[in-house]
């Protein structure tokens, strides 16, 4: 009698706990996944909305001069056609990348290559995207999308001799990768790649180097996401699903038609789920490098606010919740990302020109952000280490944290040790990046692809 009594108790206990869960996942809101980062400077933002032009630029089926824009924002593209030096159509890649284009950008010191995201009705880039499964793919001490990583070695076989040549013929040039959802995934994977090989695009600087991933999926382990974030930055708008869902890739597409169905029972599944428990699989795949959030609306408030760009190298509280928001897949969208990108960029330079800072002042406030982003770094690495992040390394070891030439040269203090995987810089020239890829990998007795302890010439 007494235990038929409790029964309803339980009961109404159960629901409490089930509605509380319920009402805090349904208020959960874009904006709280980095309430607790700092805001980001006009210096490190101003790329953005550039990068995303030339990431538009690839659906315009003619660039030159004449011929009119069907696509292009509010002022254009600000692609000059002449220094578009190479443009790849699906003709050109056979299904094996996304578009894409070679620019050089002379206004910005810059050489920049742009990939177009996903195309939702080629079948090749589905292919892409289905070329993985968990932990399929290792890659320098941790986890990456297979298709991915083979697409970028084709981008790197296709053009690793004009940019060697353009590295050599300008110097003082940076080297910039940057691309939209799929080809964000793309563009991560070309920098990790050049970034272990500097040496086969002519002794290039690790500090030249740097990726704008725009709404990235998650195509990395958590310690290689923490680690390459001194030369990869994925910029996320508001409440964008991509960047936040641990969802196979192939689930979701395969699931185009249901999408909010999905993520709604994936949002379930996945609250449930100990944070502690994701952080330490070491196969789980997050978006790359240092993020920048676009933070544009507010929990019970109707209507856009001018945009904030929040920015930080979270270890843990990395997106790891969907959103249940009806934006969630129209932030996803290289249009309103341009667009708020923009408005952000414009505010910070109209907050800067209101305060009236002199031009040295910028100059070393800029170089103190630059300190502050290495220390940041830092921190991330050692709280991955803490948090017993599987494969996470303490600063130390990359032999790159020396005070003294971190006050020297700040962008070059996060250069990471080379794999012994790899073979000699002689062996390397005379392979192919595909071959080079596919050569640090071996199969053990369990049939697992794991990194060789040692690779023949």
């Amino acid at each position: 009698m007494s235990l038929a009594c409790g029964l309803p108790l339980l009961e109404c206990v159960y629901c409490l706990a089930c509605a509380r869960w319920a009402w805090k996942r349904c208020l959960h809101s874009g904006e709280a996944d980095s309430a607790t980062w700092g805001l980001a400077s006009a210096a490190d933002f101003e790329p953005v909305p550039r990068m995303c032009r030339l990431v538009m630029a690839n659906y315009e089926p003619d660039l030159s001069p004449t011929a009119p824009l069907l696509f292009a924002p509010p002022g254009g593209y600000g692609v000059d056609p002449a220094c578009v030096l190479r443009r790849r159509t699906y003709a050109d890649t056979r299904g094996r990348v996304t578009p894409y284009l070679l620019y050089l950008d002379h206004a910005h010191a810059d050489i920049v290559l742009a990939l177009r995201g996903l195309n939702l009705v080629k079948e090749s880039d589905y292919a892409l995207l289905l070329d993985n499964r968990l932990g399929k793919r290792r890659f320098d001490g941790g986890y990456v999308h297979n298709g991915l990583l083979r697409a970028a070695g084709w981008v790197l076989d296709a053009e690793c001799d004009l940019l060697r040549e353009l590295l050599e013929r300008y110097p003082d040039y940076t080297l910039t990768f940057t691309g939209h959802s799929l080809g964000a995934g793309i563009a991560a994977m070309l920098t990790m790649v050049v970034v272990l090989n500097l040496d086969k695009l002519g002794n290039l600087d690790r500090s030249r180097t740097r990726c704008y991933a725009m709404a990235p999926a998650r195509c990395m382990s958590l310690n290689l996401a923490v680690r390459y974030a001194d030369v990869i930055n994925s910029v996320v708008l508001q409440d964008d699903f991509l960047p936040r869902t641990a969802t196979p890739l192939e689930d979701i597409f395969k699931s185009i038609l249901c999408l909010p169905c999905l993520l709604c029972m994936r949002c379930l599944r996945d609250t449930c789920i100990p944070e502690d428990a994701m952080l330490k699989d070491p196969r789980r795949l997050y978006a790359p490098g240092r993020i920048y959030h676009i933070v544009e609306r507010k929990m019970c408030r109707c209507g856009r606010y001018p945009p904030v760009v929040k920015t930080a190298v979270p270890v843990d509280g990395r997106f790891e919740h969907i959103v249940l928001s009806c934006n969630a897949t129209a932030d996803h969208a290289i249009i309103w990302i341009e667009r708020e990108a923009q408005k952000a960029l414009n505010l910070m330079l109209e907050e800067e020109d209101t305060l009236a800072v002199p031009t040295e002042q910028r100059m070393e406030r800029n170089e103190t952000l630059q300190r502050e982003h290495v220390e940041e770094h830092r921190a991330a690495l050692r709280r991955a280490v803490t948090l017993s992040v599987p494969d996470a390394r303490v600063p130390s070891p990359y032999g790159t944290f020396d005070d003294d030439d971190g006050q020297q040269h700040p962008h070059r203090q996060l250069q990471p040790e080379r794999s012994e995987s790899f073979p000699p810089a002689g062996t390397r020239q005379r392979m192919s990046w595909n071959d080079l890829i596919e050569r640090v990998f071996d199969k053990d007795e369990d049939g697992q692809i794991v990194l060789r302890s040692s690779v023949p010439p």
